[in-house]
């Protein structure tokens, strides 16, 4: 999206504020269980992780947490900590967060530096091929996704930001430090 066209603050708080992200929806938990599953099959309750824009609803973090793991959340909008900037994790998960971004560069420059070796970052988000149709995607449509990924986009991020492996399913995006 050009800059111009980005949606202002209170704009994106409206847009974020309108979605439903009960905690305890199973239909909202049954939406990031891979993420969720991902980091169980990865890591451990004595790992560290960062739930990055976790929203309004932090629905990773609490089914974390519900099985013992340590995982703080962060929020530009609803949970503003920028402490955890100058922390480091073993994993960083992002649910459809990353289309957001208004400076993808600078974002995956600061996800890639908060991460251990040996950690990873788990992102959910839908990425466009070219057997979609552009101008009938749902996903462009929200004013608020001013950034779309193309499964070329991902192998760039892998190789500038010294990822040592990628996995793409679907929706489910993994980068191995």
């Amino acid at each position: 999206m050009d800059i111009s066209d980005y949606p202002t603050p209170d704009e994106e708080i409206h847009r974020y504020e309108s979605h439903n992200n009960d905690v305890e929806d199973p239909r909202y938990q049954k939406f990031v269980s891979p993420l969720v599953d991902k980091i169980l099959e990865h890591y451990s309750p004595d790992d560290k992780g960062l739930d990055f824009g976790a929203g309004t609803g932090p629905v990773i973090t609490k089914m974390l947490t519900d099985e013992g793991y340590d995982i703080i959340t962060y929020d530009p909008f609803f949970d503003n900590n920028t402490t955890v900037f100058d922390e480091t994790f073993d994993y960083i998960v992002s649910c459809e967060v990353i289309e957001h971004f208004h400076e993808p560069h600078m974002e995956f420059e600061r996800l890639r530096g908060m991460l251990n070796p040996g950690g990873a970052l788990f992102l959910k988000t839908d990425v466009y091929t070219e057997d979609i149709d552009f101008h009938a995607w749902y996903y462009k449509s929200d004013e608020t996704h001013v950034f779309f990924y193309h499964p070329e986009t991902f192998r760039w991020i892998k190789e500038a930001f010294n990822f040592i492996k990628l996995e793409i399913d679907g929706r489910h995006i993994s980068l191995f430090a």
